[in-house]
């Protein structure tokens, strides 16, 4: 059973969404204070005790849910982690994304809607290809699908799973222009309730892991009005 900790101070919210999850079959833990979320995390001893951590951004006190994405994905790049928002919070969405979120939900939000982005990360995070045993190669990128992880030059990449899948998704595009939809609906499903800009956020992270220089990618190029593409120089 995936383990979910919720991270909000108001106890209304965080029993209904505790209730939605149980019933979806989830194990869920509260805490009320980023304090208490960090705790958490850290009484793992070396190992992510939840699956999944959903984190309001605004918490009382000096730990903010920033501060606790911050802190889980420094240590953890297994750990899912969705951000609770308000629509006023737009910096705040993509600060947290750029620090290794993998989603955001907007509220007020539907027990479905949020269900179902928890469904489809724990997906993410445990899904194993039909051809998990064949390894992909795009020079100096290699990829063993079994294992679930991207090499580069021999040295193995720090990614999420969301990184994971959406550079995967290049280096098996051919070269082929993706557009930001498709990047969408093949990463985060046909049900996913957000905007396109979470592509934008996830491109300029794996930028940064795998550009030599991130400010003029060699590797996922723009394709203006369009999307992104991979380039492997060939």
């Amino acid at each position: 059973m995936k383990r979910v900790l919720i991270c909000e101070d108001e106890p209304d919210i965080r029993d209904f969404v505790a209730i939605n999850l149980q019933r979806a079959g989830y194990d869920v833990a509260g805490v009320s204070s980023g304090e208490e979320a960090v705790a958490a995390f850290d009484g793992g001893q070396g190992k992510t005790p939840f699956d999944i951590y959903l984190l309001d951004i605004m918490l009382p006190g000096g730990i903010d849910g920033v501060t606790v994405c911050k802190h889980i994905r420094s240590r953890s790049a297994g750990a899912g982690i969705i951000m609770l928002t308000a629509k006023a919070q737009e910096m705040d969405k993509v600060q947290c994304l750029m620090l290794g979120a993998d989603d955001y939900v907007t509220k007020p939000f539907s027990p479905s809607e949020l269900v179902a982005r928890v469904d489809a990360l724990c997906r993410r995070a445990g899904a194993v290809p039909v051809n998990a045993d064949v390894s992909a190669n795009s020079s100096p990128f290699a990829v063993n699908r079994k294992a679930r992880t991207i090499a580069k030059n021999g040295a193995a990449l720090d990614l999420t799973p969301v990184e994971y899948h959406i550079l995967e998704y290049f280096l098996a595009s051919n070269g082929a222009a993706l557009d930001r939809r498709s990047i969408l609906r093949h990463i985060w499903g046909e049900k996913y309730f957000g905007d396109e800009k979470i592509v934008d956020v996830n491109v300029r992270r794996l930028r940064m892991k795998i550009e030599d220089d991130p400010g003029n990618p060699a590797f996922i190029q723009t394709v203006w009005g369009v999307g992104y593409k991979w380039f492997d120089g060939q």
